[in-house]
């Protein structure tokens, strides 16, 4: 994911950039142009390009793009004015490395009409709603449950789960709604909520790389918006777990039963028995693949086909793109935003006068303002003769080996 660059690093790299003339990409207009900063950087950047620019607008924003020894960097900046073939734009607030994005982004070409389609179904439901998206793929699943048998995929899990714990329940909110503390948490946040021994602590980091644990800061944040005071955050903390010591629970966990954006029920396993071990990490990976298994099997038994919503292509506002991923806004107020979340996978269309291009975009990030949703999404797997021209399209050359080197992999 694209990293703030530090301040001090920020002053390092413009230095670098004006003593040993890094070359600076622009691309305009499917023209490449290279500027070259013409003195130290301060409140402005001054810029001499390789060719003539033309006239630009003042207030224009430009992104900007250098590599510093194999690190890639991107800026926005703004520009204040022309002069003497010299190009004066904003000192930008920050630069980013580690970019998930792998060549500059460029503004949407005007020949070029995109369409977006939710990839597989979509679906309007009734139970406790997330703000992520969690894929249903039976490739996914556990070989030795058979999900077409709801009944007796039930019993298996069970008999699976007496392997390891003393106790459990499997909720469904439908039955249901959430009541107590845990369920909420776990309802709201789409989280498992573990509990490896009730005389410690709740888990202060997140081993996952996607999220999946309600650590003790998240569960604090909860209890504040609750009401709680932060001066008693540690001592409701304490009595939560104290509470359940006491009514005979050693090792506990809840984990969330997801589809799609929803959180259709929980998992709850608990120990209760003097002796036993306490749940650790690979539990909690057995229980939360019961709970995908469990949600691809009530799909493919139509549980949730009273909810599915006609999947139609829509247009958004397409800020800009690149070779290898785009950004689209799309205006607040719309039912459409609810399912246009974090993971989401769409099909997108781009048609151009000579060709259309269809690949999957994966939604990788997603913020809002006081008027639009924004989602930056990355292509995925494009066709080799799809890049090409969409490359050759977007930055009006081809594409050249240093190119495909440099588009391999990322964003």
């Amino acid at each position: 994911m694209a990293t703030p660059v530090g301040r001090i690093e920020k002053e390092f790299l413009f230095k670098a950039l004006y003593e040993e003339k890094l070359p600076v990409m622009l691309v305009r207009d499917r023209t490449e142009y290279i500027l070259t900063l013409s003195q130290p950087a301060g409140h402005e950047l001054v810029f001499y390009p390789d060719r003539p620019l033309g006239k630009l607008k003042n207030n224009s924003k430009l992104v900007l793009l250098f590599d510093y020894r194999g690190q890639v960097i991107d800026f926005n900046t703004e520009i204040i004015s022309q002069k003497d073939d010299l190009l004066y734009c904003k000192a930008p607030d920050t630069l980013y490395k580690n970019l998930d994005r792998n060549y500059l982004r460029v503004d949407t070409p005007s020949d070029l009409k995109i369409l977006f389609t939710f990839r597989g179904d979509r679906y309007n439901l009734t139970f406790p709603k997330i703000s992520e998206y969690e894929s249903i793929m039976s490739e996914d699943l556990v070989r030795t449950l058979d999900p077409r048998n709801l009944t007796g995929l039930i019993k298996q899990i069970a008999s699976m789960l007496n392997n390891f714990a003393d106790g459990y329940r499997i909720v469904n909110f439908k039955d249901k709604k959430p009541e107590t503390t845990e369920e909420r948490i776990v309802s709201e946040t789409g989280k498992t909520l573990f509990i490896p021994s009730t005389v410690g602590f709740l888990p202060k980091t997140d081993p996952y790389p996607k999220k999946r644990i309600i650590t003790e800061d998240l569960f604090k944040r909860y209890l504040e918006s609750t009401g709680v005071g932060a001066s008693y955050l540690d001592d409701n903390c304490a009595r939560f777990l104290k509470n359940k010591f006491n009514d005979g629970i050693f090792s506990d966990a809840w984990v969330p039963i997801l589809f799609h954006e929803y959180v259709i029920g929980y998992i709850h396993i608990w120990i209760d028995k003097q002796g036993r071990l306490p749940f650790d990490f690979s539990v909690l990976d057995n229980v939360y693949q019961y709970a995908k298994v469990l949600a691809f099997s009530l799909k493919e038994n139509g549980y949730f086909e009273h909810g599915k919503v006609q999947n139609q292509p829509f247009e958004g506002r397409v800020l800009d793109i690149s070779a290898s991923g785009l950004l689209f806004s799309y205006p607040l107020g719309n039912t459409l935003l609810s399912t246009l979340l974090v993971d989401a996978e769409l099909t997108v269309t781009i048609e151009a006068p000579n060709r259309s291009v269809h690949v999957v975009a994966r939604i990788v990030r997603r913020f809002k303002d006081k008027s639009a949703s924004y989602f930056g999404c990355r292509f995925l797997n494009m066709a080799p003769e799809d890049m090409r021209f969409l490359f050759e399209h977007l930055y009006g050359r081809q594409l050249d080996t240093n190119d495909a080197t440099f588009l391999s992999g990322q964003v």
